[in-house]
């Protein structure tokens, strides 16, 4: 497959242009991919073509979520994509897990952690939660009766199964934590609370078929805290949940590859007034530039975390903002608003193209003020690109996620509503 250049992308339809940006994007998932276990590397560099042993699990998610995109707009067979998620699987089932829980990166060839500090060298909760929300999908979307498809289920069911979501309350506690480590424990002490980008981690424990929480657990826990509730208004909009000017895009974006926001409500927000908003405010941000970094604009704005010129992998954010742009910001939320997100789209090809767009589309972030361009591509940044796009595009990835049965229940137990959970009649 050829790389289609930034001019010719510019020359494209709407539509078109978002198919080809997906279909690059999706490379990195393709070519980039552990060449063994098919597993998502954390990240991948423009210029070195080496591919080492590590390989991330929420990253892998979101793969998966991207190979069942891949088979609906036909860039790959739907035998391709079995294979490819049979040897996932294969290294799934034998590689080391924590009470059923995956570290954040693993080595592929052994199965053994790598950890992430010192510390993180067990389960990582929210890895393993992403990793979930894309085998789930693929559970939904592989539903032929023939073939390889009800034994990938069947492998799907058992992992999504051996999950011990209790265990991560710390016997009982009334909130999810983070990290558990064999060596270490609970000495990471990192509850899941406040608004982040782990509402689907709640979901997902709420509703396990084994090991499932109380709803308690969501109430007092993640919706609890200084860091949930805003209620403050930022350049004039509203924000519901979560820390001043909002905090980084990916929050809006990680748990929504898979829940649907339209219509989501709880006791404590509405999901799409809450990430719509979210985005409301980065563009104002843009506009306002408070900061007078060179280059943001009504065309080029989108702020979260991402790799940085100045501290390797950084937040980006209205409140931490030292103007480094991430593509993914912008082009993840074109379901929240799609006008803004094509025009930031067409910004970065016509005015950044010739050092931002490569062999995976486009690079993790660039800064203009200092005139630097990343030169890598992450799992966690690439993923989301494609899997909101598609959602944008047709909502398959919504449909799929919320047609799961335990999605549906660990949403009602926490006492969500949406147009999804209406039973159609009999």
């Amino acid at each position: 497959m050829t790389r289609p250049s930034a001019a010719s992308l510019l020359e494209l339809a709407d539509d078109a242009l978002l198919e080809a940006v997906q279909r690059q994007t999706f490379r990195f998932f393709w070519e980039g991919a552990h060449p063994k276990t098919a597993m998502a590397p954390d990240r991948r560099n423009a210029r070195v073509r080496r591919i080492d042993d590590l390989v991330a699990t929420g990253g892998t998610g979101f793969g998966v979520m991207a190979l069942i995109v891949a088979v609906e707009r036909g860039w790959v067979t739907r035998a391709q994509a079995l294979e490819r998620l049979g040897r996932m699987l294969d290294f799934l089932g034998r590689t080391t897990c924590y009470h059923g829980a995956y570290p954040h990166f693993m080595n592929a060839r052994t199965g053994a952690c790598i950890p992430l500090t010192r510390k993180d060298d067990g389960g990582d909760l929210m890895e393993t939660a992403l990793l979930m929300m894309g085998l789930l999908c693929a559970r939904a979307y592989f539903d032929r009766d023939a073939g390889p498809e009800p034994g990938v289920r069947g492998r799907i069911e058992q992992l999504w199964s051996e999950v011990e979501w209790s265990w991560y309350t710390r016997e009982g506690g009334r909130s999810l934590y983070w990290h558990w480590s064999p060596n270490n424990g609970w000495s990471m002490n990192h509850p899941i609370r406040g608004w982040n980008e782990c509402l689907i981690a709640y979901v997902l424990a709420a509703g396990a078929p084994r090991y499932a929480v109380d709803a308690a657990v969501y109430h007092e826990g993640f919706a609890s805290g200084p860091g949930f509730r805003n209620g403050r208004s930022y350049y004039g909009v509203p924000l519901p949940l979560g820390p001043p000017y909002g905090g980084p895009l990916f929050f809006a974006h990680y748990s929504f590859c898979g829940l649907d926001p339209r219509g989501l409500r709880d006791r404590h927000a509405d999901y799409w007034e809450q990430n719509l908003n979210h985005v409301r405010i980065q563009l104002a941000h843009a506009r306002e530039n408070p900061g007078d970094f060179a280059g943001y604009g009504a065309d080029c704005w989108g702020l979260t975390s991402s790799d940085d010129p100045e501290a390797g992998y950084r937040t980006h954010a209205p409140a931490e903002d030292n103007g480094t742009v991430s593509p993914t910001a912008a082009l993840s939320s074109f379901p929240y608003a799609p006008a803004e997100a094509m025009r930031a789209l067409r910004h970065f090809l016509r005015a950044h193209g010739r050092r931002l767009w490569g062999r995976y589309g486009f690079a993790d972030a660039f800064n203009v003020e200092l005139d630097w361009y990343a030169e890598t591509y992450l799992a966690i940044d690439q993923g989301p690109i494609i899997a909101m796009i598609e959602n944008h595009r047709t909502g398959l990835l919504w449909r799929l996620f919320m047609s799961v049965p335990e999605v549906r229940a660990g949403l009602r137990r926490l006492g969500f509503s949406s147009p999804q959970l209406v039973d159609p009649p009999p």
